[in-house]
């Protein structure tokens, strides 16, 4: 069933219609702030990764 699901002209139609919604000059600009947003996430997400655990607090008083 899904084994045609992307063809190519189904990737024309999809372009075609995000050009017809955005416009062909705001296209550039919407590429751009996706990309910084994108460069942003995975940034904030590799120093989630390299940020060690926070200690153990020692409550034996």
């Amino acid at each position: 069933m899904l084994r045609n699901a992307l063809e190519p002209w189904h990737v024309l139609v999809v372009v075609l219609v995000v050009v017809v919604l955005f416009g062909s000059k705001r296209l550039p600009d919407t590429a751009r702030a996706l990309g910084r947003s994108l460069r942003i996430l995975r940034s904030e997400a590799a120093a989630l990764r390299t940020d060690s655990p926070p200690a153990p607090v020692d409550n034996t008083r």
